[in-house]
Order: C-alpha cells, then sequence, then structure tokens
C-alpha cells in the first residue's frame, strides 16, 4: 500500500491537478483555491507537452494510492495481456486498477475514501467470498462476493460513508443486496469508462509508451 498522505496534502495534489480526486476523500479541495499550490498558484502561461502527460498519470497514482513502480507494473503486466488478446492495454490496466480490493470497497460506498478503504482491508475487516481478505491490492474477480466482518460494519468509515458517500450512485456492475449489513457480487468487469473522474488515456499511453 501506497504511503499515507494528510487531509492537507491531499488538498494541495488535487490543486496541482485542477481536479478533485474523489478516492482522496473529502469533497472540497478546489473550492476556496481553485489554483494549484505555492504563490498565485504557480501559474504559467504554458506547459510542456510532458507535463501534460505527466499529470494527467498523477490522477492514477493519486486516485488509486499508488506508488510509481507500482503502476509501471500495471502497465508491463497490461501490455503484456493486450499483446496475448489484442484488447487495448489500458483498457486491461484501468480494469485492474477499478478491480483492486481497496477500490472496490470505495466505489461501493463503504469507505469515504481509498486509504481509508485500506486500512479497513489491512485491519481484516473485509471478506471475499466469505474469506478474510487483508490485501487492498487483491484482484476481484467476475462472481466474487464481497462483505465485511461484523468489526467491519461497526466500523466508523463504513457508516460515515453510509451517511455521506462520496460518489453519488455504486457502479451498475456491482448486485448490492441487504440494507445496513450489506454484500456485493460483481457482475462483470468495469471499462475505461468508469472511473469517476476526467481522464484523457491516450496522453498516458504516450507517457509509457517505451515502457514494455
Amino acid at each position: 500500500m501506497a504511503k499515507s498522505t494528510t487531509g492537507r496534502a491531499r488538498y494541495k495534489m488535487q490543486r496541482a491537478l485542477g481536479l478533485e480526486l474523489p478516492g482522496l476523500g473529502k469533497a472540497g479541495a478546489l473550492e476556496r483555491r481553485p489554483y494549484g499550490p505555492g504563490v498565485h498558484g504557480n501559474r504559467r502561461k504554458k506547459i510542456s507537452d510532458y507535463a501534460v502527460r505527466l499529470r494527467e498519470k498523477q490522477k492514477l497514482v493519486y486516485h488509486y494510492g499508488l506508488r510509481e513502480k507500482q503502476l509501471v507494473k500495471y502497465v508491463k503486466s497490461s501490455k503484456k495481456i493486450s499483446s496475448n488478446t489484442g484488447r487495448p492495454w489500458m483498457d486491461v490496466m484501468i480494469t485492474n486498477l477499478e478491480r483492486r480490493l481497496n477500490n472496490v470497497i470505495f466505489r461501493l460506498n463503504w469507505a469515504p475514501s481509498i486509504p481509508a478503504a485500506s486500512q479497513m482491508v489491512s485491519h481484516g475487516h473485509v471478506k471475499v467470498n466469505g474469506k478474510k481478505v487483508d490485501r487492498a491490492s487483491y484482484q476481484i474477480q467476475v462472481g466474487d462476493v464481497i462483505e465485511l466482518s461484523e468489526a467491519g460494519y461497526n466500523n466508523q468509515s463504513y457508516k460515515h460513508a453510509q451517511e455521506t458517500p462520496r460518489l453519488p450512485s455504486v457502479p451498475s456492475y456491482y448486485k448490492v443486496e441487504g440494507s445496513d449489513k450489506k454484500k456485493a457480487t460483481l457482475t462483470a468487469l468495469p471499462l475505461p469508462e468508469d472511473i469517476p473522474f476526467e481522464f484523457e488515456n491516450q496522453l498516458v499511453i504516450e507517457y509509457y509508451w517505451k515502457v514494455k
């Protein structure tokens, strides 16, 4: 799991990108200061093509709570899968990022942020197909059933997310059952358009074109 950051650092990340990333939690990062950090937001008239691509890649790093090395591993494995299946490697990678267990818990509105979801997973509050899974990067498969332990349903993160969900709705590829103690089944693979923030995948493709 990537090193956790403070709420202030998460706000600065989003201000630097000029975009709110739901996975970082509380909304409002751009409300009071809709510009980048630094004096007057360090505004520049023009940024390089490299900087544009870097900024787009950083959206994935920050939202999903990854380190650069982790994202590169996803890029490499996705390119290998793409060479065997013909499916665009960016599509493969987004599907795999969306199926990370911590992201699944967040997208189900069972945690207010991906860092909070990672904590729930590492503390043993999450079960997949009836078995405890404590690895945030665990890949959920179609047909898997996700639920929480008794302690998980009583966890403040779960209760807070249920009362004030960060995202307006749960994606349609999850079948959710129950009211207080919910369980969910992944019914289909997530698609690139299911990412809950503005994203230009072509820029990331160009950023990582040399990675094999």
